[in-house]
């Protein structure tokens, strides 16, 4: 098999931190000692040659120097002062990353009682208590959902507090106050307050959270200090013993779709899965979920009854009840989610005495504020359309010729639904001419897959379905592109180098990967004999494949060249980092 290179995927983080003017007092105001020092940065060297005849190297070999010729203005000083408060900051967190592999039994509800103690010292107990919050689990579509939720009471004027996971470039993206991400410098303050109280009272038996808790803690303190209206909480894993569970009175509760994900710690049935996502549930606490499979909804009533609570079933949402608007989330999947986001606004509206800013029923066309809010929601990653502004013409009166379509799918439900959506929209995309004009103009269109999943994930559960549910909807892929999460070769900080020595590079995750597409594509032939150069590659890095593309596309400008990028948000990330760069 033909490859240019790979790195194993395991456990990633995504990371990188901002550049903002702006300058944090929170130094002063809570009396620490400044940052450590920093070495000259080094510029991570992700593209080294690689094994195709047609690689270049993405980034010359460069060194960025913390020191210039002439003595930095005022201001340059501030904002390097703050960029590198920022860099230590995303340093210690990354500390918190336990290297436990997240698939370890242990990880089933450990220490979940050291949970309350961290309460204490960060003195949350009766502001979480105060909160008023809405509390969303499920496999596919619990963020989308959140980010509808939040987005329709901000329509309304309340304060909002959202609170999602994973992050695709930055940190703070998982805090969102009023619709954007908190700033540096009040994340920069709360992240301070937070670890310099459990530093100081954590032990032996009491050590400090690991990552998601503190993340999930962090929230909490933004949220209460910033005196939201309300708080959207995404479950980050599971539900039961996810670090969010601490809320132990929301206003309202809802289950997205459910499916197959994180099986090694959830269990391998949908009846244990759906049981431990219902472990949010709560006696006295409106809860809802989206349409279900037989065995994942009797899980889910089972819980509802015990708790002596009534579990809804809610519809999608019908596009007549959005008058002439559209959702701001691409995907006919997403009227599932906007469905469950208006049972949970209007229950939540209900809760707080606002009964007469609901909707009437669940037909008609919605309130404008829901409707703006539907029409307005963004979240990256999920069904987004980003053309590469470096190769595709500034001229109105040209195409895109390269376009990349991103879709964080990793799930085989979420699979089939990404390739429903990309076969959907891959030949009616703007920037991508219609049949009749690329016969006209005798352009031509390539449908290409780039690729990865976290190696705790069975290919064998998500290709497949990829690939049948195109060859469904008339999609054929004329290659496929595997490749590591460049993120991987990092914690949480910038300035974390690649592997510099082929040695140390494993290609065996990718190739495995695939292994699996060739023989999905041609049997066994595919595994043994077949030249799969013609219809798979495996490239070393990301900033590789990227400019293999690139070199591609402007040497031949008849040609849209449309990628699918999925398989992990961390890829997803990734990518829109190298693509704004």
């Amino acid at each position: 098999m033909r490859h240019c290179g790979a790195h194993h995927a395991g456990t990633t983080t995504t990371y990188p931190p901002p550049t903002t003017t702006s300058r944090s007092s929170s130094r002063a105001r809570l009396g620490r000692a400044p940052p450590m020092p920093h070495p000259p940065l080094v510029a991570a060297r992700f593209c080294r040659r690689h094994l195709c005849s047609s690689s270049r190297g993405l980034f010359p070999r460069a060194m960025a120097s913390s020191f210039t010729a002439a003595a930095p203005a005022p201001e340059q000083q501030q904002a390097g002062t703050q960029r590198e408060e920022y860099e230590e900051v995303l340093g210690r967190l990354s500390s918190l990353i336990t290297q436990k592999v997240r698939a370890h039994t242990g990880n089933m509800g450990n220490q979940w009682d050291l949970m309350e103690r961290y309460l204490q010292i960060l003195e949350l107990e009766e502001p979480i208590a105060r909160m008023k919050v809405i509390h969303v689990a499920g496999t596919k579509g619990k963020g989308s959902t959140c980010t509808f939720t939040e987005s329709i009471l901000r329509s309304y004027g309340f304060r909002t507090g959202l609170f999602t996971s994973p992050h695709l470039m930055d940190v703070r993206e998982r805090f969102r106050l009023d619709g954007v991400d908190i700033s540096e410098e009040k994340f920069l303050k709360y992240f301070w307050w937070c670890w310099n109280k459990l530093k100081e009272k954590t032990d032996d038996d009491t050590p400090m959270p690991a990552y998601f808790r503190f993340i999930a803690l962090l929230a909490f303190k933004i949220f209460s200090a910033e005196q939201v209206d309300v708080a959207v909480l995404e479950v980050g894993l599971g539900g039961r013993f996810d670090a969010t569970n601490v809320v132990k009175a929301p206003v309202v509760c809802g289950i997205s779709s459910l499916g197959y994900d994180h099986m090694e710690i959830l269990g391998y049935t949908l009846g244990e899965i759906a049981g431990e996502k219902a472990g949010i549930f709560k006696k006295g606490v409106p809860a809802y979920t989206t349409p279900q499979t037989e065995e994942a909804m009797v899980s889910l009533k089972q819980r509802a009854s015990e708790l002596g609570i009534t579990l809804q079933v809610v519809d999608p949402l019908k596009p007549h009840q959005l008058k002439d608007e559209h959702l701001g989330l691409l995907g006919e999947h997403q009227y599932i989610n906007a469905g469950l986001a208006v049972a949970l606004a209007s229950t939540w509206l209900e809760k707080q005495g606002h009964v007469d800013r609901m909707p009437l029923n669940r037909t008609d066309p919605l309130p404008d504020e829901f409707i703006k809010g539907l029409s307005s929601a963004s979240l990256q990653g999920r069904a987004q359309i980003v053309p590469d502004s470096q190769v595709n013409t500034e001229e109105k009166d040209q195409d895109c010729s390269l376009v990349f379509y991103l879709d964080g799918a990793h799930s085989p439900e979420s699979m089939e639904i990404c390739a429903r959506w990309f076969s959907h929209v891959a030949n009616e995309d703007r920037g991508v001419p219609s049949s009749m004009e690329q016969s006209r103009k005798g352009s031509k269109s390539r449908k290409i897959l780039l690729f990865n999943c976290m190696s705790v994930r069975d290919p064998m559960r998500l290709l497949p379905h990829l690939v049948d549910t195109s060859t469904q909807n008339g999609l054929s892929f004329d290659l496929a592109l595997f490749v590591p999460n460049q993120s991987q070769y990092n914690k949480l900080g910038s300035n974390t180098s690649a592997p510099a020595e082929p040695e140390k590079i494993d290609l065996s995750w990718q190739l495995s990967l695939q292994s699996v597409w060739e023989k999905l594509l041609h049997g066994d032939k595919g595994v043994n004999g077949v030249n799969s150069s013609e219809t798979s590659q495996v490239f070393e890095s990301l900033p590789l494949a990227i400019e293999w593309l690139r070199k591609n596309a402007r040497e031949d400008p008849t040609t849209s060249y449309q990628v699918l990028v999925t398989g992990s948000l961390h890829l997803i990330g990734d990518v829109l980092r190298l693509l704004k760069k």
